[in-house]
């Protein structure tokens, strides 16, 4: 059984790629390479198919820039904290309940905000069978673990014969109830997402499988996305979706509006808006927590509740997620605020 990595063919992988298909112009050719030097590039096929033109919401995301070599002061290599978490290779423990567990550090694309993107773009990353022997030992020693966060790098890289091995060795573990994959194929590759590999993640122990799938804007849910999540849905599989708050891409309520009705209209539940993470190179994408409030008290009053998430920040550093919605109860006033910014009193205790 192969547990390598199965790149996407036809990506586009370097300056030279970009250039050709158009994507940056040719005077950007030393910065890009200057790019390259710190973070992998990859953008697949099925991504530049939803570029309409360089600078779009779409490129945006996956296509570097030379914006990317400008470090802020306040920017880190590891924003939030992975490696001071990191007790065995591949695994980040930082809440008592759960773990992240990376057995793959490579994905069909590189996004330009990741918090991970020195780190990602690494083949030789993908964990060992000692290692992953190692990691889910250490899960397994620790009755207090009730839920395993299976992230990378992009696990739905590996073939299905291991994400099904994968999912047994978890099953395995009696105290472990939840298991939840994090991923962009179904947005990103579409076409690896098939009836063989949505069956590999199912199980019949009594282990819950999710999947939370990451998507920025409407156009990612492509046709061939919407089949991708009808496959892992029609398999049984829970489905929330992450997003990242991001300048120039979905800051707007809305852009953020079109795709949270698109993502429920695919069963797939909004469940994180991140604030974006204070990685190196990434100032160009961040906008204000208060703008960000803005926009989620906007939402308030235009999407049912199941199609508005959280807002949360990863506190830089590792101290974990807070929530950023906005207030709508002043306690000194004894008022409560509706969505269309009407005060209402309201008895306190």
């Amino acid at each position: 059984m192969s547990s390598e990595p199965n790149l996407t063919r036809n990506s586009l992988r370097n300056a030279d790629d970009l250039i050709q298909a158009g994507l940056v112009p040719p005077e950007d050719h030393a910065a890009l390479d200057h790019v390259a030097a710190r973070t992998a590039i990859a953008v697949t096929p099925a991504v530049v198919d939803l570029i309409q033109s360089p600078g779009d919401p779409i490129a945006r995301q996956f296509v570097p820039s030379a914006a990317e070599l400008h470090t802020a002061p306040e920017e880190r290599t590891d924003p939030i904290g992975d490696e001071a978490y990191s007790p065995v290779k591949g695994i980040v423990h930082r809440y008592p309940d759960r773990v992240l567990l990376k057995p793959i550090m490579v994905c069909p694309v590189y996004c330009r905000f990741c918090f991970r993107r020195e780190a990602v773009g690494d083949a030789d990353g993908t964990l060992s069978a000692p290692e992953m022997d190692a990691a889910l030992a250490y899960v397994a020693g620790r009755p207090e673990v009730r839920e395993i966060i299976v992230t990378g790098g992009d696990p739905f890289m590996l073939p299905p014969a291991r994400l099904a091995a994968l999912v047994a060795r978890i099953a395995a573990i009696p105290h472990v109830e939840v298991l939840r994959f994090h991923t962009r194929i179904p947005v990103a590759d579409p076409d690896r997402v098939t009836a063989t590999m949505a069956a590999a993640l199912k199980t019949e122990s009594e282990l819950a499988v999710w999947v939370s799938v990451h998507a920025n804007h409407a156009r990612e849910l492509s046709p061939a996305a919407r089949r991708a999540l009808r496959h892992l849905a029609d398999a049984g599989l829970p489905l929330v979706s992450q997003t990242v708050l991001l300048r120039g891409v979905n800051d707007s309520a809305d852009a953020l509006e079109e795709l949270f009705r698109a993502l429920v209209r695919n069963r797939v539940r909004p469940y994180y808006l991140h604030h974006p993470d204070l990685a190196r190179g990434t100032s160009h994408f961040r906008l204000s927590i208060a703008e960000g409030q803005a926009i989620m008290r906007a939402l308030r009053g235009r999407l049912t509740g199941i199609a508005q998430p959280t807002y949360v920040l990863d506190i830089p550093g590792g101290a974990g997620k807070v929530p950023l919605m906005p207030a709508w109860w002043d306690e000194a006033r004894g008022e409560v605020t509706d969505w269309q910014g009407e005060t209402h009193k309201y008895p306190p205790g």
